[in-house]
């Protein structure tokens, strides 16, 4: 009962978030959705829901096409990408079972992060957000090659938390969707913390989905309007991401993802480095980048 009615707000929160946007976009004008978003999108969240993770490859892809000023990465990450991983929290949360009672408190402090986060990340200096992005991707192919090394933590049964580790579960949440809003990915370290408290790693994907489906939509309708983002770029990973986590999801369950994650380290490494120089430099107003 619980997880239906989780569910339902969910898709009703999504519902929101998909109207405001098109409205938003329409009203700015930018209501043709980017091409290259839509392939970009199609590619990281097929291989998101297969476990990849679709924040560094993307941050990586700006960053190289130079498709955004750095800035505006946050924000399209967060809205581009946030009715797919919605499409991800539906099929996870309603797969797999874990505690209700712990699964609503994680989300929860998640979206308490993001409302903090959100109206920070618009109004910071570039160089914060070239720093945070930057260090964010460090992290992030580090986790990849530690994935592949096999040297994340294996966790154990548990379906559920209690005492000191369900409060440090549910207070390290709301940093980690506060950090979700400067375009740090919430997957890796919320998976990584659950399996070290020994829960059942299969049992913390409701979890950190749930946690990403819900923040990303709040977080999106404060990005969506404002000035450091790119709405046809984000309309277009809004479309193209669906299809291809509903493929990856019921059509292709698995595939041999280590090749992949060591290319995502060689690429994620690199733009870290552009990221970081850039914000060691003095700062400098963004160029204007046009989307194709």
């Amino acid at each position: 009962m619980i997880v239906t009615i989780l569910l339902g707000a969910l898709a009703l929160v999504a519902a929101v978030y998909a109207i405001q946007l098109v409205r938003t976009a329409r009203a700015k004008g930018d209501l043709r959705p980017s091409l290259e978003g839509m392939g970009l999108s199609a590619v990281t969240n097929f291989f998101d829901a297969l476990g990849i993770g679709n924040f560094a490859p993307t941050t990586a892809y700006l960053k190289l096409r130079k498709l955004v000023p750095d800035s505006y990465i946050p924000a399209v990450l967060n809205a581009g990408h946030c009715l797919p991983v919605v499409a991800m929290g539906l099929i996870f949360i309603n797969l797999i079972s874990v505690d209700p009672v712990l699964l609503i408190a994680c989300i929860a402090a998640a979206v308490l992060g993001a409302v903090i986060g959100a109206p920070i990340v618009v109004r910071v200096p570039v160089r914060v957000v070239q720093a945070v992005v930057g260090v964010a991707l460090l992290i992030a192919a580090a986790l990849y090659a530690m994935a592949n090394l096999e040297l994340m933590p294996a966790g154990g049964d548990a379906l559920s938390l209690e005492g000191p580790l369900f409060w440090i579960a549910v207070a390290a949440h709301v940093i980690l969707g506060a950090l979700m809003t400067f375009g740090v990915g919430l997957y890796a370290p919320s998976l990584i913390m659950l399996s070290l408290f020994g829960l059942n790693p299969a049992a913390a994907f409701p979890i950190m989905m749930g946690a990403c489906a819900f923040l990303m939509p709040v977080s999106g309708l404060r990005f969506i309007k404002s000035e450091r983002i790119d709405l046809r770029l984000v309309l277009g990973m809004a479309i193209g991401g669906i299809p291809a986590v509903l493929l990856a999801a019921f059509v292709i369950t698995s595939l041999p993802l280590e090749a992949l994650r060591w290319g995502v380290v060689v690429v994620v490494l690199y733009a870290a480095a552009v990221l970081l120089m850039s914000a060691a430099k003095s700062e400098a107003p963004d160029p204007d980048v046009q989307t194709p």
